[in-house]
């Protein structure tokens, strides 16, 4: 039944909107690659959820005055119906907040503690002598003490990645009042990633076809040495500990979070009426574990993950982890704080998701920070998928089904020409399949857009719409080469425009979802029954883009 294929996806925080840096980063690529395995007959299994236990989640509730559970159920209803509408097709997207989550936690904690992992120690908390309270990493600033940023955090950096202590940071502060904080001691237990340096590197090297910018930087991060890192804190949200006697602590966020990956394939299978099922994913040389996240998770998902699963011992490790590089906004490094970004269910409520998909795809921040613009995103939907790809389709079918009777011609013998462009609508099938499978999607796009403009030369030359006055046969021929090249597009193509390429399927005369035709060249026979075509694509304004522009700037100016 082919490859077994484990697709883990970033969980967001359920305490805001998603915006477009983090489906370009982490929600995007995952869809399409699963979109192709599933297709391939792959047995692809995609699953994330709503991190309903970091910080950022209680931080917005105590600016609101709420319960954190109804800041989380809130965003985690609203990513939902972001996913559907933008077709990011998720076997299961869960939350850290089930019992089934809960459970799975406790259990890896347990395990790791019995293999002798998980210690018992005294660590140095931070705590606000003015909010009377101990602070968790998120509610405390400060600087970092390797790249000097004033603008680090108790957990991590962001601008050089580095995860940290709150008692490394250099001046810290509380993040509600100011004040800086007390440390007192307190008791906590620590997972031994030291134990793991040696292992991790070894396993590291090996990885010669991981992203160079993530293996060069995992590598950097192993060969600096391991420390010890607490993994419970004193809060009282999150999920409690399975133990006796520490019932005012609970499993720290970082920890937690990543456990999600097996937590959701378990609760998966249960919904699956398999419980069991999850271990064909997790276990055993048959399946590959894939991780989609933003760069600056890379650390916890090639090192501290992996080295929670090697403690465990019988869970499969990271097959590969392609993380993204960061989407800048017109120019400008994007910006929740300030409101300088644009807000996934601002943009799927005025404009349909396959352009957007289209932009994201094809300057997708793979190995380098790339920009998003609206002016980008108008121009590459008036010029490519309006032009190129939509015109190339409307134009055939319209016109095939105008002279054909509603049906697909029946072609006369194909010449050189012809034959060439069938050979490169099948040498496109296998080009994007490598390409995906190997996670270069910006690539892959771009190839089979290629497709389409190679269709549009050989139409050109074809010119069916002339020919077809002194030789119906000419022009019936040239007219099926046209139709099983669009055809092909219908399938390389959706992975990344799956609107669309539905659209196609059906006005091509097929029934049911294009995603169950299979990743293979299907043109439509001679005589098969047409759907009357529409355009596949609107025009954008090219005066929306500076309105776009202009309303991102106000937005962010009234922060």
């Amino acid at each position: 039944m082919g490859e077994r294929i484990f697709i883990g996806v970033a969980w967001p925080y359920a305490n805001g909107s998603l915006h477009l840096g983090q489906v370009a980063g982490a929600y995007l690529p995952p869809d399409i690659f699963a979109r192709y395995h599933r297709m391939k007959g792959n047995q692809a299994l995609m699953v994330s959820g709503s991190d309903q236990h970091g910080t950022p989640i209680t931080l917005r509730a105590e600016r609101e005055g709420v319960e954190p559970g109804a800041i989380a159920a809130r965003y985690h209803q609203e990513f939902i119906e972001s996913w559907q509408k933008l077709g990011i097709s998720f076997d299961l997207f869960t939350s850290t907040g089930t019992a089934n989550h809960t459970r799975a936690v406790q259990e890896i904690f347990l395990t790791l503690l019995d293999n002798g992992y998980i210690y018992r120690g005294i660590v140095s908390q931070p705590f606000c002598p003015r909010c009377q309270r101990f602070l968790t990493d998120r509610y405390i600033g400060g600087t970092c003490p390797y790249c000097r940023s004033e603008k680090a955090r108790g957990d991590q950096c962001d601008d050089c990645g580095k995860p940290l202590n709150a008692a490394e940071l250099v001046q810290p502060r509380c993040s509600f009042c100011g004040e800086a904080p007390e440390f007192r001691d307190s008791e906590h237990f620590f997972l031994k990633l030291s134990a793991f340096q040696n292992r991790l590197l070894e396993w590291v090297r090996k990885k010669d076809y991981w992203r160079q910018n993530v293996r060069n930087f995992t590598l950097s991060y192993l060969e600096g040495g391991l420390n010890d890192r607490a993994i419970t804190r004193d809060i009282d949200w999150g999920v409690p500990l399975p133990l006796p006697g520490f019932e005012g602590k609970r499993i720290y966020v970082w920890f937690e979070a990543v456990i999600g990956y097996l937590s959701a394939t378990k609760e998966w299978a249960q919904l699956s009426g398999n419980e069991e099922k999850w271990r064909d994913f997790w276990q055993g040389d048959e399946a590959k574990g894939y991780y989609f996240i933003g760069k600056d998770n890379i650390v916890f998902h090639t090192v501290i993950w992996p080295a929670m699963l090697m403690g465990c011992g019988n869970l499969n490790l990271p097959y590969d982890v392609p993380a993204n590089e960061f989407l800048t906004i017109e120019g400008k490094k994007l910006s929740t704080s300030r409101n300088w970004a644009v807000w996934l269910p601002d943009y799927l409520s005025r404009y349909d998701p396959d352009p957007l998909r289209y932009l994201l795809s094809i300057s997708m921040p793979e190995t380098n920070d790339t920009d998003f613009s609206w002016s980008e995103l108008i121009r590459r939907n008036n010029d490519e998928l309006v032009a190129t790809y939509g015109n190339l389709a409307h134009r055939v079918l319209t016109f095939t089904y105008r002279k054909f009777n509603g049906c697909v011609p029946e072609p006369g013998e194909l010449d050189d020409t012809s034959n060439n462009m069938m050979r490169q609508a099948e040498i496109t099938i296998g080009k994007v399949a490598e390409l995906i499978s190997e996670c270069h999607f910006k690539e892959a796009v771009k190839s089979a857009m290629s497709l389409a403009q190679e269709a549009n030369r050989y139409l050109d030359m074809k010119s069916p719409w002339k020919v077809i006055k002194d030789d119906r046969q000419a022009a019936a021929t040239a007219l099926y080469v046209a139709i099983a090249v669009i055809s092909c597009l219908r399938t390389v193509l959706y992975p990344f425009l799956p609107f669309s390429s539905q659209k196609l399927h059906e006005y091509l005369g097929f029934t049911g979802s294009v995603g169950d035709d299979g990743w293979r060249l299907h043109a439509p026979v001679p005589g098969q029954k047409l759907l009357p075509p529409e355009p596949l694509f609107s025009k954008l304004d090219e005066e929306l883009a500076e309105e776009e522009s202009n309303r991102l700037r106000q937005s962010s100016d009234s922060q």
